[in-house]
């Protein structure tokens, strides 16, 4: 089970960090990745960790988020500065184990004034 918190409202230009934690498996040293919806949009990847901590980002948020992970307390983060309105979905983490991929619940972030 993966467990994403850290979601919420915050102005234009403000921070805020995410965290996904694993229970039950171990994910941090595996392939691991944030996502995030926008309403009325598809998903969209967001930052990817390979299992070897290569960590590549859209081009939307290089920059301005920085995903890391705890490989001891089996979870990964996404630290998001400058943030935008156009930031504004629900972002989700996921777990990539051989060929299954497990999601976790979304959390949602809001950037508005």
């Amino acid at each position: 089970q993966l467990q994403a918190s850290g979601g919420g409202l915050v102005q234009p230009g403000g921070s805020l960090r995410l965290s996904c934690a694993a229970s039950g498996r171990r994910c941090s040293a595996n392939p691991m990745a944030w996502y995030r919806q926008a309403p009325g949009q598809q998903r969209e990847l967001v930052a990817a960790a390979t299992g070897g901590g290569l960590i590549t980002y859209a081009d939307s948020v290089k920059g301005r988020f920085t995903m890391s992970r705890d490989i001891a307390k089996n979870t990964v983060y996404l630290q998001m500065n400058s943030l935008r309105p156009v930031d504004t979905a629900v972002y989700y983490c996921n777990c990539v184990k051989g060929t299954v991929v497990y999601w976790g619940q979304g959390t949602q972030v809001t950037v508005s004034s």
